[in-house]
């Protein structure tokens, strides 16, 4: 397990390990959209299985973002004297604003690395 989380966050291919999933080297912070290889360079590996292979990946975005924005909760909270003050909404904002772009990366890897065939 620990090993393809390691796998995840270096954007290897999860067939060969030995290509990448996205065209940029760095996962963790980019500007825009990411733009994905069709294929792996190495194995040949194609990743978008089918048209629309990535709306499940959707889901892994928003349950991540919904964890993130709960911990940016928890931890704000310790700062302020009320219970919920209102400051807290534009922190937990500025967090999920960072945090877009590395989400929508690591949710299509974790998307693949969950439907790749492990029987081989």
């Amino acid at each position: 397990m620990s090993h393809a989380i390691a796998h995840i966050l270096n954007n290897d291919c999860p067939h060969c390990l030995e290509g990448k999933v996205f065209k940029e080297k760095n996962i963790f912070f980019n500007i825009g959209f990411p733009k994905m290889n069709q294929y792996c360079s190495h194995c040949q590996f194609k990743f978008e299985k089918e048209p629309g292979y990535f709306f499940g990946a959707m889901y892994v975005n928003y349950g991540l973002t919904v964890a993130q924005g709960i911990a940016t909760y928890v931890i704000a909270q310790f700062f302020f004297k009320e219970t919920f003050d209102l400051r807290i909404i534009p922190i937990i904002a500025v967090v999920i604003v960072t945090m877009a772009s590395f989400n929508i990366r690591f949710s299509r890897l974790l998307w693949i690395y969950m439907f790749k065939n492990y029987s081989l």
